[in-house]
């Protein structure tokens, strides 16, 4: 699903730990379920392999998704959501784009775009329901280490 971004260039700053904006020209932002295992060990798989620094992270129970991302896709937390100057992305189609910025080979995994979203997201669905079970539940949200701490949205 993609939708127009709610706003093309706001300024989060107030919700950085480090002073900073979100400039989605530059850019990206990866929701996350915060107390999900699996979604936390991707964010550990793309903080280090981000070498430009293009991505930030923002759990989906925190603030600025409140306020960056239209309600229904937090409610129930379904989804990885990623969110950059051209739309906002769901599902197996957020993972590829996040894939995408990290340069190297990994821009080579929009191959898999040209599969229907429908099989797509019938798999990624099938690992998100399954995510706590197969990978564990965290009790509260991930916390950022002081390293990690300005590429990280509350």
């Amino acid at each position: 699903m993609t939708t127009e971004p709610t706003s093309h260039n706001l300024n989060v700053e107030a919700m950085l730990p480090a002073t900073g904006s979100v400039d989605f020209d530059t850019t990206s932002v990866i929701f996350f379920d915060g107390v999900c295992n699996l979604c936390n060990r991707t964010v550990d798989f793309l903080i280090r392999r981000d070498k430009k620094r293009v991505l930030r992270y923002a759990p989906l129970q925190g603030q600025s998704a409140k306020i960056l991302l239209d309600p229904s896709m937090i409610e129930t937390l379904p989804s990885v959501v990623f969110k950059d100057k051209d739309g906002v992305y769901q599902r197996s189609a957020a993972v590829l784009k996040a894939a995408a910025k990290l340069g190297g080979l990994w821009p080579a995994l929009q191959i898999f775009l040209l599969i229907p979203r429908p099989i797509r997201d019938a798999v990624y669905n099938w690992i998100g329901k399954n995510r706590y079970k197969w990978f564990g539940k965290r009790d509260s949200c991930r916390l950022p280490t002081a390293e990690e701490r300005s590429m990280f949205l509350s």
